[in-house]
């Protein structure tokens, strides 16, 4: 539907509003003929059609300029004092045509009996619409900016959680290269193993950078793989202990932590015959930790500042979940948290929020048409049925009972839609659902 075509229906569904609230206070809304009814009706239509058009034009106009975050006080204020002026204006212009024109009386008499209060009806019912309008794009514009602040929210987000991924590829590569240097200069047969294997590890680093999460099987026997590489240098300077598998097969964690960890474990701390390294990895309470004997090196090659910021950075745009450090005087842990349930990234701010804000913008604006088309059929077909029932039965006024009826309905559906407060409003089932997430991530976590 075009948006053109809207705004005649939108103007029609006025005019007949207007026209019962006009004759129920005017004459209790009566007729001598079905010809004053029409004629009547027909005036009504022609003044909605020329205010309504006029004061959206002007809406429209407003709309188009570039207002500040400050500035809807003055928005507001100049929105009603052209709708005055445009409201004031038309209806000068349309007694003209009608008292004049239509009815044949001179303009010089028309100008000397018109009266103010003639204005007084139009003016209040065009300003109660215009005011309708403005909490409807003011509640619409404010709903827009929160979607948009989720998006660039999630948009930074992702694009931070894809940053530190990319450090782990040349990362990775950098140190390894490190490594098969330091073999080449010290035994040429472990450095020529140590390439080929280095492929395959490679080709789970490219493989496994690009997600969120990894099974924490796939990870240890990763971290297995990558031992095996350092142990190319170290001999049995390192000491390695890590589980088969994982007690839950469907836990989770951030790919590539366990080789930064390990590296860090190797680059901090000495490694020699006759100080071994001694690394296990083992589980405890939904942790996966990494654990050394710490033994640290006097002088310590400058870091890259990847390896454990890395890892706390990618979890904490993951989960609510830290990774915990402990530090003692023999000992250095990290324990890095096992994830039962997949997460995507900023769960409180991250695209799934936005799909979650998606679908409640879709459901309101289904809602927000059901409302206008339960509205629009109330004011075409209650006319109707006060136009039958004075025609067939004026002395009882039945039309009151569905007016009121569906009226009541029509209130609390409006209600419903435009009331985001409320004892049991949208923000209250936001609540409730926030509520109720909360309940199930700490079952699952």
């Amino acid at each position: 539907m075009s948006k053109q075509l809207k705004n005649i229906i939108l103007t029609i569904v006025i005019g007949f509003v207007v026209f019962i609230i006009g004759n129920v206070f005017e004459n209790g809304f009566t007729f001598d003929s079905s010809q004053e009814f029409f004629e009547i009706l027909a005036f009504y239509q022609l003044y909605s059609f020329v205010l309504g058009y006029s004061n959206m034009a002007f809406f429209g106009y407003l709309a188009t300029k570039a207002w500040k975050k400050n500035d809807t006080l003055k928005r507001i204020i100049i929105g009603f004092i052209g709708a005055v002026v445009i409201t004031l204006l038309g209806l000068f212009l349309l007694r003209i045509v009608t008292t004049v024109i239509y009815f044949g009386v001179p303009f010089e008499d028309f100008i000397a009996r018109e009266r103010f209060k003639y204005y007084h009806f139009g003016l209040i019912i065009t300003l109660l619409i215009i005011a309708v309008f403005h909490a409807i794009y003011f509640y619409n514009r404010y709903q827009q900016n929160r979607i948009k602040e989720q998006k660039v929210i999630a948009g930074t987000a992702s694009a931070k959680f894809d940053a530190l991924k990319n450090q782990l590829d040349p990362h990775f590569l950098f140190n390894s290269l490190n490594v098969l240097t330091s073999l080449i200069e010290e035994n040429p047969n472990s450095a020529q193993k140590f390439t080929t294997s280095l492929s395959k590890v490679y080709r789970y680093v490219l493989e496994q950078k690009n997600k969120a999460l990894v099974t924490v099987d796939e990870e240890l026997k990763f971290a297995k793989t990558y031992m095996s590489l350092l142990k190319m240098r170290f001999e049995d300077s390192i000491i390695f202990s890590a589980p088969e598998k994982s007690t839950n097969p469907e836990s989770k964690v951030v790919p590539l932590s366990l080789q930064l960890l390990l590296e860090n474990a190797v680059k901090h701390n000495m490694v020699t015959a006759s100080k071994p390294l001694h690394i296990k990895i083992y589980e405890n309470n939904n942790n996966l930790i990494v654990e050394n004997n710490l033994q640290p090196k006097q002088i310590v090659k400058k870091s890259s500042g990847v390896g454990l910021s890395n890892i706390q950075q990618r979890y904490n745009l993951l989960t609510d979940k830290k990774v915990n450090i402990i530090k003692e005087a023999k000992r250095f842990a990290v324990a890095v948290p096992m994830l039962t349930k997949q997460v995507s990234i900023m769960k409180s701010q991250s695209k799934p929020e936005i799909d979650d804000n998606y679908i409640r913008a879709r459901k309101h604006v289904e809602e927000l048409k059901g409302f206008y088309y339960s509205l629009g059929s109330y004011c075409l077909v209650i006319p109707f049925l006060i136009f039958v029932n004075l025609k067939t039965v004026p002395q009882f006024h039945w039309f009151w009972f569905p007016m009121f009826g569906w009226g009541l309905g029509l209130v609390i559906q409006g209600f419903r839609v435009f009331v985001d407060g409320g004892g049991f409003g949208r923000s209250w089932e936001k609540r409730k659902i926030e509520k109720y997430m909360e309940e199930e991530k700490k079952n699952w976590d």
